[in-house]
């Protein structure tokens, strides 16, 4: 079996991987049609067919992303230039946070002040900054306090932090990071383990402690290809068991009597014992379902070769080109997911209409990433 996992090579990679760039750009496309919720668009995104949606996607390839640009750089001594640009890149993804946090905070209150949309003050954690501003900025800043659909970029801030010690772990012994992940995970998860918020109470949607689990098997994922190996190898019962899973979970899905039978089940485990982040889907722990899901779709879909071929086909270059230029992009829709929920908030739309302001907002996405590439190219030739 020659084609790898879609974050890995049959050779060490000295270029960029297309399936990587593909993959994040899809992400994104599904990311922004779910953050501009009421669509009936909504409903044909990836988290409709299984247990995962497209964040824990977007984390497994930012970690196979990181495992690729740094890990020889790691190998290397010193190795304080690596570690500086992944700190480096840690304090961008602060300051990108920031911005789409305040353009968030701008529309929001734009739209309560002009259109008569007030009930966005409401939502998505936005009531703190109507009841105590001062405290509402204070956790804006420090990461304490986050808005829905603009709190990703924290906890990938903070994984990318840890990134070093992940890589140098990796590096020495791969499994002796699978086993320090899996640790971190389960005792985040059972002593309930994560981040403070500020000033409500509680901890960080997307808990970094859990979700590095995704990161560092992606990382590893990464440092495998850089040396043209597989972190796991292509194994038929392997394909199939993981297979079996990705259909469990879409007829859990789709199918109302077996979700509901199955969903009993998982209950009965629960009154027995099982521990929530074992029988259920929580997001912010990354319970075992979740997880097993995104793995079992990243090993499926790196068997077939056409899926290669697919990533690197002329017709979906836009898409290609929006996970080139994941962040930028993904700051961007953000951005015009909260305005195109604002638009949504004052004015009825029907599907045409629906569909006319999702299509234009990936079309200035898709622009925008065309126009930044052109740009990137013209520097290096200059």
């Amino acid at each position: 079996m020659s084609d790898p996992l879609p974050l890995t090579a049959p050779r060490a990679l000295t270029g960029r991987d297309p399936r990587l760039d593909f993959f994040r750009g899809l992400a994104l496309v599904m990311i922004f049609i779910n953050h501009v919720p009421g669509t009936v668009f909504e409903h044909f995104t990836n988290r409709n067919f299984g247990f995962t949606d497209a964040a824990e996607g977007f984390v497994l390839m930012s970690g196979a992303a990181a495992g690729l640009a740094y890990s020889n750089g790691m190998r290397q001594s010193p190795r304080w230039p690596t570690v500086s640009r992944l700190w480096n890149r840690a304090w961008l993804l602060y300051l990108v946070h920031l911005m789409t946090a305040m353009c968030a905070i701008a529309i929001v209150a734009a739209a309560a002040l002009w259109w008569d949309a007030a009930p966005m003050l409401t939502r998505n954690n936005f009531q703190t900054l109507t009841r105590t501003p001062l405290e509402f900025l204070i956790g804006i800043t420090t990461l304490g306090h986050q808005l829905g659909y603009v709190n990703i970029l924290p906890m990938y801030m903070a994984l990318l932090l840890a990134t070093p010690l992940f890589l140098q772990v990796a590096l020495w012994r791969p499994m002796a990071l699978v086993v320090l992940s899996v640790l971190i995970w389960w005792g985040a998860a059972q002593f309930r383990v994560n981040l403070p918020n500020f000033p409500t109470p509680g901890g960080w949607f997307f808990n970094p402690f859990s979700w590095q689990i995704i990161f560092c098997i992606g990382l590893l994922i990464g440092v495998a290809s850089k040396q043209g190996k597989r972190f796991v190898p292509v194994r038929w019962w392997l394909v199939a068991l993981t297979a079996g899973f990705l259909v469990l979970s879409l007829v859990w899905i789709r199918v109302p009597i077996a979700g509901k039978v199955l969903g009993r089940m998982m209950g009965q485990l629960r009154d027995a014992g099982f521990p929530f982040y074992i029988v259920g889907f929580d997001k912010t722990f990354v319970s075992l379902p979740r997880l097993l899901h995104i793995l079992a779709l990243a090993y499926v879909l790196s068997v077939p070769a056409i899926v290669r071929r697919i990533s690197a086909s002329r017709i979906v270059q836009p898409v290609v080109l929006m996970g080139k230029n994941a962040l930028p992009v993904f700051a961007l829709g953000t951005i015009l997911s909260i305005l195109l929920q604002a638009v949504k908030q004052v004015a009825e739309r029907s599907i045409v209409e629906d569909s006319l302001l999702l299509a234009g907002g990936l079309a200035v996405q898709m622009g925008f990433a065309w126009a930044k590439t052109q740009l990137g190219a013209k520097r290096r030739q200059t």
